[in-house]
Formats: C-alpha cells, sequence, structure tokens
C-alpha cells in the first residue's frame, strides 16, 4: 500500500498512513518521508509494532543517532540501551519512581517549552518518541511551529531578531523548576553553548526562531533586557494558532524537527500511573552559530 499523509493542523503536523517501521525501509521510501517532514516539521506514524532496534534502525535514516547525554545520576542503573532515551516515570525495576528521583525531578523539566539538546554545541536535528505504555488520562504533548510564528512576527521586527545570538543551558531549565541536583560531571561535560535565535531550514529555506526553556540569555545583551525578549516570543510563539496537541495512544511513534519546532508535555498522575516512551535523538552536523558563519564566508 502506498503511503499516505494527512494533515493534522492548518500549519505543520501530519500523519503518515501505509508505513510500517519494523523492517528495512528503501532509499525512495525514506526520500518520501524525509520530503513530508520538511514540509510538516512533525509526523505521526500510528500502531507501529517495533522494537527499540527498530527505532534506533528508522532514526539513522535521518543521521547520526545520538548516546544518551551521561548526567552521573546517583543511581546509574539504566532501562534502555545508551542509544535510546528513557522519557519515563519508571525505574529499572519497572517501579514508579519515587518524589525524590533524580531522573524523575530533571524530566520535569519536559513541562517546560523546548527544543531537543540545544544545549549541546552541535543540537539535535530530530527526535523520534515511540509510546509504549500510557496513563489512562493525560500526558499528552503539545508542538509548536515555530516558522509560523516567524512568518507572523511584522517585519522589521524580524530585521531586529535576525543576527542575535543567544546562550543555552540545561542547567537554567531546570533551575527554572527548583532543580538543581546535578553532578560536577554533568556541569563539566554540558558548558553554555551559543546558538542563532533565527534558524534557516536546509530543507524547506524557510526560517524559524530557535527558541527554548534551556535558552538562558542574548548574547551582548543586559541580563533583564535579554530574559524579557526571550519571554516575550516564547508567549508570541506558542499561541493557540501556532500549537497542535498530540493525545497518545499506544503503538505511536511522532519524529519532529527540532530545528523548526517547540515542545513540550503535559500533564498526568505521575505518582500512580506509568508513562512510558523512548526517545531516539539524531544530531545535526553542527553548531548554529558555526553554520551561519560558515555560510557567510
Amino acid at each position: 500500500m502506498a503511503p499516505t499523509l494527512t494533515r493534522r493542523h492548518p500549519l505543520f503536523f501530519a500523519e503518515v498512513a501505509g508505513v510500517d517501521l519494523s523492517g528495512p525501509m528503501t532509499r525512495a521510501e525514506f526520500a518520501w518521508i524525509q520530503a513530508a517532514f520538511d514540509e510538516h516539521a512533525v509526523l505521526l506514524f500510528r500502531d507501529q509494532n517495533i522494537d527499540d532496534g527498530d527505532q534506533v534502525a528508522f532514526s539513522a535514516h535521518f543521521g547520526p543517532v545520538q548516546q544518551t547525554t551521561n548526567y552521573a545520576w546517583r543511581d546509574e542503573t539504566r532501562r534502555l540501551r545508551p542509544d535510546v532515551t528513557d522519557i519515563s516515570n519508571i525505574d529499572h525495576q519497572g517501579r514508579i519512581q519515587g518524589p525524590d528521583d533524580q531522573r524523575r525531578q530533571n524530566y520535569r523539566g519536559n513541562l517546560l517549552w523546548h527544543t531537543d539538546n540545544s544545549f549541546k554545541h552541535v543540537p539535535a536535528r530530530c527526535s523520534l518518541l515511540s509510546a509504549r505504555r500510557l496513563p489512562a488520562t493525560g500526558g499528552d504533548t503539545e508542538f509548536a511551529d515555530m516558522r509560523a510564528a516567524w512568518d507572523a512576527l511584522p517585519e522589521a521586527r524580524r530585521a531586529e531578531l535576525s543576527d542575535l545570538v543567544v546562550e543555552h543551558s540545561i542547567f537554567h531549565s531546570r533551575a527554572l523548576l527548583g532543580f538543581t541536583d546535578f553532578s560536577e560531571t554533568a556541569r563539566a561535560e554540558l558548558p553554555p553553548v551559543r546558538q542563532v535565535l533565527v534558524r534557516e531550514h536546509p530543507g524547506s529555506g524557510r526560517k524559524a526562531l530557535y527558541l527554548a526553556s534551556h535558552a538562558a540569555r542574548i548574547v551582548g545583551w543586559p541580563a533583564s533586557e535579554g530574559r524579557a525578549l526571550l519571554n516575550e516570543l516564547t508567549a508570541f510563539a506558542t499561541r493557540e494558532q501556532f500549537v497542535h496537541r498530540h493525545v497518545w495512544r499506544e503503538g505511536d511513534l511522532v519524529v519532529w524537527d527540532n530545528r523548526c519546532t517547540m515542545h513540550r508535555a503535559r500533564p498526568f498522575d505521575d505518582m500512580n500511573e506509568a508513562r512510558v516512551l523512548h526517545r531516539t535523538t539524531v544530531s545535526d552536523e553542527i553548531n548554529t552559530v558555526e553554520r551561519r558563519r560558515a555560510q557567510g564566508a
């Protein structure tokens, strides 16, 4: 059966049918998916009976799959292989994490609007999230189209923003929720990094705001002024017209473009119900500031 595409939001987010991600994929099949991805920025694949090996194999079509960040938690026991990130509230024995679990506290940062791994020197290109076990209610994910937000800004405002550079840090985003319990190993491995505020998407040629809760300050600006601008842009970019809310079903796989979207998890009864999702993250090629410099050379 030939694949089909149905847009689930007027601006972005499309559902793909007729694709089985559990087996090998030809270049022609992936080229069709890549074109749809470049246009819609977020793709949903329903009813995918896949394991972690299948997910990693599909992810690798998009680029190099990143290893899970080493935060050096006190409990280093992992549930999953190192190229799959555990986006869940259960421990390696299948029990719901306790209230003081470092992983639980760190992952509360997913409730904030963000784009994955903008706090790394080479950020994420895309992320793929597979729903394995879900709560009875809640735990949805919202996505925001940062291309549409950029397009909606007045031309004069776009001109003011185009050349700005922002410092990103995961320690900033987690501190917003009161979590600062990071090891010295993690702090040494994840120093603040600089990323451009406005990106041009290589697949579509469209420009997009590049924001995240990790965005701490605008380089060269007074801290208060930079913070105010970042807050203003985030509020603008997450207005209702730019946002799609995805209600998960078990077997869903969603892939989103971190270069031109933001996302956030929505709350659920996480002390009493399990929510188990497995994420793979594909790395971009180069730091965004370095890319801009190279393109301008």
